[in-house]
């Protein structure tokens, strides 16, 4: 048995199943596209359905924005606040920051390796309907009165059977990236010569696989209390209490990875030189990870309080230490190693390329930074931030720059997936308009949470000013509606406009190699690394263009 699988439907037997004509080539293409192994168009399912649900998650975000700047009753109807906060809270995290991300991964890693596929490529693509189906019935559920809280004992169930279900999917599909970063190398490429992004692909994947798994066996906990006396884990009000640790800070930190991993691919490419910190960099990702440890072992709340006695505070702060600030360490680290590339060596005056990719993966890990040092704060039980949209606005600065991070990769990777390079005065602005989306949408709630704002329910809380803020943010969310709309715009209308270069971004790493777009099986003979940088090889360093 191996690891790399070659099937799906061949074009002659899509040929005879749906015939030549236009409608059998639209069903032949959909054939296609719905039974292939390659890695390349699994990835990009995963991102395109994370951008639509990232729409559809940005227009709920900016109708509870409106629902809280309105102090005379209720805007929206309100028995549907409840299921509307539900699927705005598990939509930044289930079907917005991780298929993006682990999407980009699906996409890129295996091309970036060396390897001819993605290990396991058909559980990569079972992972994927488990995890849409999942996110569909969790849709139903909610629609159906379930849910955290819900009316409905069935809709409650499917609510839980759902998640399990989209869990399974992540699960599988994160299995396969690890397993291609881990056996699928091409000759000559060790662990230390794993490029910056399949490193943080490959930490995302493994923290997935150790998080997740819990969250599955606290769903069957829940299920199986919700479908007999309800006495120990609550019933369908208690359901919140016992997963509500994976949809907030730290847990939520390793579904943004991957934008610190873009950073680092990024910066290296737009001085034209090698990044003189790699071990470090791969420490910084790793810290990241640590997160993971987060939801497989800490259920109940630990705040940190300078209340109590010396051995508390101290006990307190070793959690605070190892759990949440570890993470952000490892956010600061990658920022910090991003720097070292623009410090010249010698005499050399440094050399820059303003590029997309830079951006977005430079601005999507200073908005994942915010978002963890909103998470140590929250953890100040002395701050009293705890159950107010601080810590809503926490996880949104996450979710949205890993979102940033999916946008950033498919923009710097399009040659290898659409086989052209989008122009950079499409995509530069959108990053710049992501970015401020995202400082919109959350920042204000920054503010709101030391005010006391309630995080816990979508109406209107407090005076005038909190009513201002919530404004802003309704604008915040219009304004990522808007981001997603310009990249989907840009990669449609750039397609077949590209000049096919094989690597237009003058990149270091293997994947450049090959042609653009890239070939079923990503290269023509197995590649041989020599270096970190076999791309960069054959020009001179600081010579970006």
């Amino acid at each position: 048995m191996t690891t790399i699988e070659h099937t799906g439907i061949e074009h002659d037997q899509r040929a005879v199943l749906f015939g030549d004509g236009k409608v059998g080539s639209f069903f032949s293409a959909v054939a296609d596209w719905a039974t292939s192994t390659d890695h390349k168009k699994i990835g990009r399912l995963y991102a395109g359905f994370g951008m639509l649900a990232l729409i559809g998650v940005a227009v709920i975000g900016a109708l509870l924005g409106l629902e809280r700047t309105n102090a005379n009753g209720y805007v929206l109807p309100e028995d549907s606040i409840l299921q509307l906060f539900q699927l705005h809270r598990v939509g930044l995290v289930f079907w917005v920051a991780i298929p993006l991300t682990l999407g980009a991964a699906v996409a890129i890693v295996p091309m970036q390796v060396g390897a001819r596929a993605i290990a396991f490529a058909r559980l990569a693509l079972t992972g994927f309907y488990a995890w849409l189906a999942g996110a569909v019935l969790t849709i139903v559920a909610l629609a159906g009165n379930g849910g955290i809280g819900g009316g409905n004992a069935q809709m409650v169930d499917l609510f839980l059977a759902a998640h399990g279900l989209m869990i399974l999917g992540i699960a599988a599909t994160a299995g396969c990236v690890a397993t291609t970063v881990l056996t699928s190398r091409a000759p000559g490429m060790t662990m230390r010569r794993v490029p910056f992004f399949s490193w943080s692909a490959l930490v995302q994947a493994l923290a997935l696989l150790v998080a997740l798994p819990v969250m599955f066996g606290v769903l069957i906990y829940l299920f199986v209390d919700a479908r007999n006396a309800q006495l120990v884990f609550g019933g369908p009000l208690g359901i919140g209490n016992w997963i509500g640790l994976f949809f907030d800070t730290p847990v939520v930190y390793i579904y943004a990875i991957p934008v610190a991993g873009l950073l680092a691919e990024a910066m290296p490419v737009a001085f034209g030189r090698r990044h003189p910190m790699r071990q470090v960099v791969f420490a910084g990702l790793a810290l990241i990870g640590v997160a993971a440890l987060t939801g497989a072992t800490l259920q109940n709340d630990f705040a940190t309080t300078f209340n109590g006695d010396g051995s508390s505070v101290i006990k307190h702060l070793v959690v605070l230490a190892f759990f949440v600030a570890l993470p952000l360490l490892g956010g600061v680290i990658t920022l910090a190693t991003a720097a070292m590339v623009a410090k010249p060596s010698g005499d050399a005056k440094p050399s820059i390329r303003v590029i997309s990719p830079l951006i977005f993966g430079l601005l999507g890990t200073l908005m994942l930074v915010l978002g963890m040092i909103g998470g140590v704060l929250v953890d100040l039980s002395d701050l009293e931030l705890a159950g107010t949209v601080f810590g809503e606005a926490a996880t949104v600065f996450v979710t949205f720059a890993a979102a940033l991070g999916g946008l950033g990769a498919l923009i710097m990777w399009a040659p290898k997936l659409w086989g052209m390079q989008i122009p950079e005065k499409k995509v530069l602005p959108l990053a710049l308009l992501g970015t401020l989306a995202t400082v919109l949408a959350a920042g204000p709630h920054y503010v709101a949470g030391f005010t006391g704002q309630d995080g816990e329910t979508g109406v209107y809380m407090g005076d005038g000013a909190s009513s201002a803020l919530n404004g802003i943010v309704l604008v915040g969310y219009a304004l990522m509606v808007l981001t997603v709309l310009g990249v989907v715009g840009a990669i449609a209308t750039s397609r077949g406009k590209g000049d096919q270069n094989a690597n237009p971004w003058c990149a270091h790493t293997i994947e450049w190699s090959t042609t653009s777009p890239a070939p079923a099986d990503n290269f023509a003979a197995m590649p041989t690394v020599k270096s970190a940088e076999p791309e960069l090889d054959q020009t001179p360093e600081g010579s970006p263009s």
